[in-house]
């Protein structure tokens, strides 16, 4: 079948490609619609590598992606040919402990998608537990439906920081997982959502929503501009979604006393951590690592029409002209958020 493939650092090959597309008893076979890109599948096409996952032989990139059913195993009951669906893309060990605990996405030996070794889905089919596939509502697009896997980190940040009705929120970057945290947390019942960035283009954006508010750090100290709307308090919750260690310069002069700070960026080493700071307001510190247990809410969220996420679509590609999408990514033109690729143009 046709996929991307990234052959090695900086090489990309839209060609055929054997994939195993065996369908067990409660696996779904897939057609893909949409794909989108994420700012890990740069990162391994420009650097081969993320940390510990080495891209060591070619791998089909993609995990951000919506499809319809074509098939499907003996035992599933919840999908039939013809369903619009979006995929959860990390799939774990039913059997671990992590599993049972609900921690899925902790489990170590959870396999997800374009995480080498693992294969992606930016090709024509794939085989997917039935269990993390969603079927979407009529009123949600497949281009929405791509956009769940990021949507759900924002989600899944938001549900960790336990945002009460009314609060006022910050969250540090505004790039595509940044803007859908702030989403979520108005989802979540933030009032106010204060957001900060250095690109003005992409403040513009996330500016657009009502109830968000944009900061430009370059031109505009973030601390007092929390500080003028909080009545000096401080923000109930902070979200770190930059990944810059210099975030975390002061971050919790941020923070209003017993606030939260939700780390969701991952910075590239270490980062400095004013550990009395945090002890002097009592905060209350929580991270995420991808998501566990909110797809379903994610798509019942855009179903409802309280979050809208077609804004943060910049450009589609045909599936023909992957590299191409693929190349703009990795230039990081500051007015795009998110890319989709359209591998199969349906309804």
């Amino acid at each position: 079948m046709k996929a991307l493939v990234l052959e090695e650092k900086l090489r990309l090959s839209l060609r055929e490609i054997e994939l195993p597309l065996d369908l067990g008893p409660r696996d779904v076979r897939i057609r893909i619609a949409r794909v989108g890109i994420c700012g890990s599948d740069v990162h391994y096409y420009k650097h081969g590598r993320i940390g510990p996952f080495v891209v060591n032989e070619p791998m089909v990139l993609g995990h951000e992606a919506s499809g319809t059913v074509v098939a499907v195993g003996s035992e599933v009951t919840n999908l039939a040919p013809g369903d619009r669906v979006c995929m959860e893309p990390g799939i774990p060990d039913p059997t671990s402990r992590a599993s049972f605990e609900g921690h899925y996405n902790l489990d170590p030996a959870v396999s997800f998608w374009a995480t080498p070794p693992i294969h992606g889905c930016l090709t024509t089919e794939v085989i997917h537990p039935a269990a993390f596939t969603f079927k979407l509502p009529e009123n949600v697009s497949l281009a929405e439906g791509a956009m769940v896997e990021p949507f759900a980190v924002g989600l899944h940040a938001a549900t960790k920081a336990q945002i009460k009705p009314g609060a006022t929120a910050v969250v540090i970057g505004a790039g595509p997982i940044g803007v859908m945290t702030a989403l979520a947390a108005q989802a979540a019942g933030a009032g106010t959502v204060i957001i900060s960035d250095v690109s003005a283009e992409k403040l513009a954006i996330a500016g657009n929503y009502p109830g968000i508010v944009p900061v430009d750090i370059r031109s505009a100290s973030l601390v007092d501009r929390v500080k003028e709307i909080t009545a000096g308090w401080g923000a109930d919750v902070v979200f770190e979604a930059s990944g810059s260690p210099r975030a975390y310069d002061g971050i919790f002069d941020l923070l209003a006393p017993a606030g939260t700070l939700v780390l969701v960026g991952m910075p590239p080493d270490k980062v400095p951590f004013d550990v009395v700071a945090a002890q002097a307001k009592e905060a209350r510190i929580e991270t995420i690592f991808r998501y566990a247990n909110v797809y379903a809410k994610a798509v019942a969220l855009l179903a409802s029409g309280k979050v809208d996420l077609k804004p943060l679509i910049s450009a589609s590609f045909s599936f023909d002209d992957s590299i191409a999408a693929f190349k703009r990514a990795a230039e990081g033109r500051p007015a795009d958020v998110k890319l989709q690729i359209v591998v199969e143009e349906t309804a």
